[in-house]
């Protein structure tokens, strides 16, 4: 494991924002690479969280995490994981939701993100098996529970 930089954005206007210390926590202990690196962390509304996973993704709704791996032009070397946008908004009603502290699902959701910078997908059931082990593994290390067992609440009615 290797240093990493965490260059903060918050843009989003709201309460339950994590501090910077704890995104630094996060994303460094879900930096699997040799090399040191550095990432940005954009917290942002329900808006551009939408817009971007419209852009990107073709969804058009927000969603919790996005992950832009960054990509070098061919003979440049820079040491540049890539880019994290995570909605605070969805984080808050996903933690609630699935009864967990919006600590940990903040935290779930910076090493769901960084995990994605490295490679790690979900796309099949074998690649999401080893992704969601690691993150469990990760999670426990931070001292969080397991994140993927949570109890559903019923929709409001």
């Amino acid at each position: 494991m290797s240093e990493l930089i965490v260059d903060l954005q918050n843009v989003y206007e709201g309460d339950g924002v994590p501090t910077a210390a704890l995104f630094e926590r996060w994303a460094g202990a879900a930096w699997l690479g040799d090399s040191p690196s550095e990432v940005t962390i954009r917290i942002v509304g329900a808006l551009e969280s939408q817009t971007l996973n419209h852009e990107y993704r073709g969804k058009d709704k927000p969603t919790n995490v996005l992950s832009f791996p960054f990509e070098a032009p061919a003979g440049i070397t820079v040491p540049l994981a890539g880019d994290l946008v995570i909605c605070a908004p969805v984080v808050a009603h996903e933690a609630e939701q699935q009864r967990k502290t919006p600590e940990a699902h903040w935290a779930h959701m910076v090493v769901h993100g960084m995990l994605h910078l490295q490679g790690y997908d979900h796309v099949d059931d074998d690649d999401a098996e080893v992704m969601e082990n690691l993150e469990i593994r990760l999670m426990h290390q931070l001292g969080y529970p397991n994140p993927y067992e949570t109890e559903e609440t019923e929709p409001d009615s």
